[in-house]
């Protein structure tokens, strides 16, 4: 009986078995650089959309800053007159100093509160007291501005003026509580992660050489944790200068350079917001409100990337 060759045609692939092998590497292969791209893009968006806002807000500030500005008006002068008929004055000191003086008020009521909050989340609370605290944390961070600037609108002004005896309640006071009320949480939040991210042998060395435990967390634990906690301070000063309604709504929105907490100030984006949309479109006034815009990405540049040399210096070290 003659024996026949077996059959040897295509596999399951389009070229046989090999062929499937292969089919299965370029599809692996593409589906890997298609991923790398999206990745790639996901990226690189933030630099482009920070550069796009900045090429945006340049654009429309460079004629103001170009023709019509005073550099030592601008940041030298409390006069603050871009409506003026006769003699438009443009002295943004008031505003800055406003600015400053309300963020440095949260800062000093966010620290201590949102530090002790997250040194007693991180190293003593447990169980469910623990995951508890940090929803609510987390609950009072998605709070929206708006809804903090009704609270120093109708709560607090009203005790202010009661328990000080002063004539008005929006004042630096009210504006600096409720920024650090809006801050805490955020920066409770990050300080709590930079110190449970302590490894746990740090403290069981400590122990064993008879620390106790607030020596463990004020000898151990905060310095070893000292970049995140750093890094919350500074994010709860970027809040600062970038919150705008609850400013607007508490701090009685008057160009005034304070001489106590009780008095009255402007902030700079609450002047943005207050006056942008009743100023026409190209003229200086609206140059002006642009070039505040700028100066305000600046300061915010500035502080990013104060921390980023702070926290690298600390790496090094």
């Amino acid at each position: 009986m003659e024996k026949t060759a077996p059959e040897t045609g295509p596999g399951p692939g389009k070229y046989g078995n090999r062929g499937a092998a292969q089919d299965r590497f370029d599809l692996a292969w593409f589906f890997d650089k298609a991923v790398y791209f999206l990745v790639f893009v996901g990226g690189v968006s933030a630099i482009i959309f920070i550069l796009s806002v900045f090429t945006f807000i340049t654009r429309q500030g460079i004629d103001f800053i170009s023709n019509h500005m005073d550099i030592v008006e601008f940041f030298t002068s409390t006069a603050w007159r871009p409506t003026s008929d006769s003699h438009p004055t443009y002295g943004a000191l008031a505003l800055i100093v406003g600015t400053a003086s309300v963020t440095g008020l949260a800062v000093l009521v966010a620290v201590p509160f949102s530090l002790g909050s997250a040194i007693f989340v991180a190293e003593f609370a447990t169980g469910r007291v623990r995951e508890t605290l940090k929803i609510l944390i987390e609950l009072l961070a998605a709070i929206p501005s708006v809804v903090w600037g009704f609270v120093g609108l109708s709560l607090l002004n009203p005790l202010i003026i009661e328990t000080f005896n002063v004539p008005i309640g929006l004042n630096l006071l009210n504006a600096g509580l409720i920024l650090g009320l809006m801050a805490a949480p955020i920066m409770t939040s990050i300080a709590e992660d930079a110190l449970k991210a302590v490894p746990d042998h740090y403290r069981e060395a400590a122990e064993a050489m008879g620390a106790t435990r607030w020596q463990i967390i004020w000898k151990v634990v905060l310095p070893a944790g000292k970049k995140g906690l750093l890094a919350a301070i500074l994010l709860g000063v970027g809040r600062g200068f970038g919150e705008t309604m609850a400013v607007l709504m508490c701090s009685g929105h008057s160009i005034n350079i304070p001489d106590s907490i009780f008095d009255s100030v402007r902030a700079l984006t609450a002047s943005i917001a207050a006056e942008l949309g009743e100023t026409a479109v190209g003229s200086e006034h609206y140059g002006a409100l642009f070039t505040l815009g700028i100066f305000l990405f600046i300061i915010t540049f500035m502080i990013n990337l104060a921390a980023d040399l702070i926290v690298n210096g600390i790496r090094r070290k």
